[in-house]
């Protein structure tokens, strides 16, 4: 069974996390220094969840609403009634809520005159959590409200941080779908992790590999890495990760530390899929449970991925057998519609094509002679000069592929019915079958125009013999704005080394 290992991503600091983990904030608005004093003494000791209380405080209306519009750290507010003006705390309140959209924050009305704020009145028509009397605020029902207050914070806080996440990785997910191959896949899995638990770059490090079963156990190749002092280009996992991969894979089940989190998965197809993922603070149970989403969703789009390239595979396979079909009855190898097509992809990423269009061009191009199924063979394997009438017949293979593959729905038989229309138009204008010329020549036919010719002028056929390199470059750059589009014999002549390469790994 193949398997992928996926560790963490670099984030982007996007949620709302309290700037100091280890403390609750805790705001104080009132206008008696003695409550604030009061205040600070019976909750000295307070702790909720192993964090304790860090106050801030405001002495007036105003003061609050200075802090609050640069500090969004706050989950709770103690707010007086009556300070500047008797209504002071009412007006906080509407600010807060309305003015500054802030309603995480859990705000609970104190007040030493009721009888300026009723109870019911303010509780049915202000956006508070709480209301209570001074006189009735006894130490333990101060900290059980702020008990209470905090978590219903945390909780706000955790549905949040939930949303974003989601939202994070339904946008990391679509952009799954534009992966052609399994080192993109990965690498947009390590582009994702960091803005999915939304923390800064320096605090993740990520890495990906797969895992390939051999006679001596388990083989990792790291695919990507991500994080503060990795090398992009490095293969070497760290052993610390290897480990904790081959543990994780081994036990079947994802494993969580304070700092490192490894998940494991299975996808419907099969497939293991790991996430691991090391950050220099604490992981949160939130941090756990959105990757634990997210490498779901990693193996679901993988699952996908993989199906894909088994199709776009088999269409390559079926050009290629199509090209190599046509080349066998004319006594040709199959290596020139292989050649063919990886100069063609080559010519057109030096063009500037991107490179979904040049991969579709690469499986077409191999079916650009396929109308030649339709010519005699003693015309395709006449070892002589052909006559007038069996050139002219020889011609119509152009027009003959085209009408074979135009009615085709799909994108690389529509491309392969246009470069079998037009490989053999001219710039100038004096080609077949259509006497296109200039630009009026499709891009994917004038691409694979040069390519046909530079293979074939370099190799064996049944009426002559392979010419040397220092004649087929000649002979091309004779032909640049007449018969081939000038830019790309440029091209060609420029990275003539590339193309060399290609005929040399695939010889006839």
């Amino acid at each position: 069974m193949s398997g992928f290992l996926f560790s963490n991503e670099q984030l982007r600091e996007e949620a709302q996390i309290p700037k100091d983990d280890a403390f609750w904030d805790v705001l104080v608005v009132d206008d008696e220094e003695d409550i604030h004093q009061v205040t600070k003494l019976v909750l000295s000791d307070f702790r909720f969840e192993e964090k304790s209380l860090r106050f801030h405080h405001a002495y007036s209306a105003q003061q609050a609403m200075e802090i609050l519009e640069s500090d969004n750290s706050i989950s709770v507010g103690l707010i007086d009634v009556v300070m500047e003006n008797n209504h002071a705390g009412l007006d906080l309140i509407k600010f807060i809520r309305n003015d500054i959209a802030n309603h995480d924050i859990r705000l609970i009305l104190r007040t030493g005159q009721p009888g300026e704020a009723p109870e019911e009145s303010v509780i049915r028509d202000y956006d508070i959590n709480d209301y209570k009397n001074k006189t009735e605020l006894t130490a333990v029902k101060l900290k059980t409200l702020l008990y209470s207050a905090l978590r219903s914070h945390r909780d706000l806080q955790t549905i949040e941080l939930h949303k974003k996440g989601l939202e994070r990785i339904i946008a990391a997910s679509s952009s799954f779908l534009e992966c052609d191959n399994v080192h993109d896949f990965a690498s947009t899995i390590l582009d994702h992790v960091a803005q999915v638990l939304g923390l800064s770059d320096s605090e993740i490090y990520c890495a990906a590999a797969t895992n390939r079963q051999t006679d001596s156990g388990s083989q990792f190749k790291l695919l990507a890495a991500s994080g503060e002092g990795v090398e992009p280009s490095s293969e070497k996992i760290p052993n610390n990760v290897k480990n904790l991969f081959i543990e994780t894979h081994n036990r079947k089940t994802s494993c969580k530390s304070c700092n490192e989190y490894v998940g494991y998965f299975t996808s419907k197809g099969g497939l293991e899929t790991m996430l691991y993922v090391s950050k220099k603070s604490s992981l949160r149970s939130t941090d756990c449970q959105l990757l634990e989403f997210f490498a779901n969703n990693i193996a679901l789009a993988h699952d996908n991925l993989k199906l894909r390239e088994t199709v776009k595979e088999s269409q390559r396979e079926l050009s290629y057998i199509l090209g190599e079909a046509v080349e066998k009855r004319s006594k040709e190898t199959g290596s020139h519609v292989k050649r063919v097509a990886m100069y063609s992809k080559l010519l057109a990423e030096l063009y500037g094509i991107n490179s979904y269009k040049a991969e579709i061009i690469k499986m077409a191009s191999p079916l650009h002679d396929i109308g030649k199924i339709g010519i005699p063979d003693v015309i395709l394997n006449k070892p002589g000069k052909l006559t007038s009438d069996e050139w002219e017949l020889m011609q119509t293979h152009a027009q003959l592929g085209y009408e074979i593959l135009k009615n085709s729905t799909n994108e690389i038989l529509q491309c392969g019915a246009t470069i079998a229309h037009q490989h053999h138009e001219k710039w100038d204008g004096s080609g077949y079958p259509q006497g296109l010329s200039g630009e009026n020549i499709d891009i994917v036919g004038r691409i694979t125009a040069l390519a046909d010719v530079f293979d074939a002028l370099g190799s064996k056929r049944c009426y002559k013999t392979a010419w040397p390199m220092e004649k087929v470059i000649s002979e091309i750059k004779s032909q640049k704005s007449k018969q081939f589009d000038p830019k790309l014999v440029d091209l060609f002549i420029n990275n003539l080394e590339q193309f060399i390469l290609i005929r040399d790994n695939h010889p006839d």
